[in-house]
């Protein structure tokens, strides 16, 4: 099987061309290429595929074969895949997701190669019933509300950007431990599709720094969505301005919650290396 390993911001995964390849075990095979000692090493992998909805349709699998709805790093390598490759021709394009079909603006360097990608990732989802978040009522939003685990409250805020995320703000990110509370975040009985947990240190109401615990995966080096509901949290808590700069362990991106309601995203999109793998 033919792949391309890609990464947007650090968080990497293997991309198989589906209109070229054909995948019978997605799942099983997610766990087979992620593994970093016997596999090709990522966080998943993500299928780019052909689309009656729009351009490209993108299936994304975390690193323990569970399939999440969106990734907002890998969504911007789909792109930047597309049309490298020539599956597109054109700098904005439609993508098909498990949260929907979203759009993306492509910007490429002097060699008309993808460098960077603007995507709308759409509006955020608040309520228990959309995160999905057990508790009544359903249609209530959960800011800055605490959560006990081990002894320990936590202050969560959580945000749906088709995929579930918890936020929480804390003083010293860099030495938290969040391997040993984003597990017990994660599996956590109020959330019934298990959850992303984002850890954020706030430098100033334009600026963040974000270590995540992504659900299936561990700690990852990015995550888009994750980056997407922290401008949102930020807001919805007094605590940042619409428009951040969020410092994630892989790199930095660019969000804004605008005016129309949507939460636009901006980062890099680098193609590593392309090869073929025995299965």
């Amino acid at each position: 099987m033919k792949f391309t390993k890609m990464h947007g911001a650090g968080n990497d995964y293997v991309y198989v061309n589906c209109f070229a390849e054909k995948v019978e075990d997605p799942a099983e095979l997610a766990i087979k290429v992620a593994n970093r000692n016997f596999g090709i090493g990522s966080d998943g992998l993500i299928l780019i595929m052909p689309s009656v909805k729009a351009d490209v349709r993108m299936r994304m699998f975390n690193s323990d074969g569970s399939e999440s709805e969106m990734c907002g790093n890998g969504i911007r390598c789909v792109a930047k895949y597309a049309y490298d490759h020539g599956i597109v021709a054109k700098k904005e394009i439609t993508a098909e997701t498990g949260a929907g079909v979203l759009t993306l603006q492509l910007f490429t360097g002097s060699d008309n190669r993808v460098e960077r990608v603007r995507v709308n990732m759409g509006k955020p989802r608040l309520t228990k019933a959309e995160i999905p978040m057990l508790g009544e009522p359903a249609g209530e939003q959960t800011v800055n509300k605490p959560l006990n685990i081990l002894h320990t409250v936590f202050h969560i805020t959580t945000v749906s950007m088709g995929n579930p995320h918890c936020v929480i703000f804390v003083d010293d990110v860099e030495n938290y431990q969040v391997e040993k509370y984003g597990p017990l975040i994660e599996n956590h009985d109020i959330f019934p599709r298990r959850t992303n947990v984002e850890f954020v240190q706030i430098i100033s109401r334009t600026e963040v720094r974000q270590r995540t615990w992504e659900r299936g995966a561990g700690e990852t080096l990015a995550c888009g969505t994750g980056a997407s509901a922290v401008c949102v949290a930020g807001v919805l808590n007094g605590l940042t301005d619409t428009r951040i700069l969020n410092h994630l362990s892989g790199g930095d991106l660019e969000l804004e919650w605008a005016d129309d309601g949507n939460l636009y995203m901006t980062g890099p999109a680098v193609e590593v290396f392309s090869g073929e793998i025995n299965l």
